[in-house]
């Protein structure tokens, strides 16, 4: 078995642990970070698959973590969305948003979607042993690698639009960099591209928050207290992610 398939059957297998500990923790309402860390894992599983897309198990794998995002985006929002208001001051609204969060994290732990995950993830390591003997995995890394760079160009491409989309951007940083995660042997990038790749993540992020916040405004008449302030940090945050856009613009363009 080649050093590149030995590298993504151990992270398999820590990521599988880790969606393993974040169902107990979700079943037994341990902790208000338990939904938070079983996305981050699912996160950093896509990126680990992504670049292998045509092996056997890997579009399943693909579909299934798929399903699982789709079904815990909208609490990991609403969880949020809570802690803001707490932390502004509206302790009704937050709290509105936080009942039932042990009934919420005990169906996710129970989800058909997880159990098909960790059922995919038990025998993936099968899949690639078996698809190695077969001859289907040979010249991984540069297969690998081929993908990564495609990210890579595809995110400089859209950095240089000067009518970038910050939605797309936010997208490809995030591809961009948990791929690099996922493959750190690959060296793509070194550490202060890494350090302004997860900056830019940031800013778009607390620009993407404060932009679907508003949206619910229109909805939510227990949000319109924060409107004016919401809105203020939206324009402050669109002025700081193009700062750091235009650094990252820059650092990628000399890779």
């Amino acid at each position: 078995m080649s050093a590149m398939l030995d590298h993504v059957v151990f992270q398999v297998l820590t990521l599988q642990v880790r969606l393993l500990a974040c169902r107990e923790r979700l079943a037994a309402d341990t902790d208000s970070e338990a939904l938070h860390d079983l996305r981050i894992a699912l996160r950093r599983l896509r990126s680990l698959m992504r670049p292998l897309r045509g092996l056997p198990g890997v579009e399943q794998l693909e579909g299934a973590a798929q399903a699982l995002g789709t079904l815990t985006t909208p609490l990991r929002d609403r969880e949020v969305l809570a802690a803001q208001l707490i932390q502004r001051g509206h302790l009704q609204a937050g709290q509105r948003r936080l009942e039932g969060r042990a009934r919420t994290f005990a169906s996710v732990a129970r989800s058909p979607q997880l159990a098909r995950v960790l059922a995919i993830l038990d025998v993936f390591p099968l899949f690639l042993r078996a698809a190695d003997r077969e001859g289907l995995v040979q010249r991984l890394e540069q297969r690998v690698d081929r993908r990564l760079v495609k990210q890579w160009h595809t995110l400089a491409q859209a950095l240089e639009d000067p009518a970038h989309d910050r939605h797309r951007l936010r997208l490809l940083i995030k591809r961009v960099r948990y791929g690099d995660e996922a493959y750190p042997q690959l060296d793509h990038a070194g550490k202060q591209l890494q350090r302004l790749l997860k900056k830019a993540q940031g800013d778009l992020g607390d620009w993407h928050d404060r932009f679907q916040w508003l949206l619910q405004v229109r909805e939510h008449s227990d949000l319109a207290g924060c409107k004016v302030a919401w809105e203020h940090e939206l324009h402050a945050a669109e002025r700081t992610s193009d700062i750091t856009l235009e650094m990252l613009r820059k650092a990628v363009a000399r890779r």
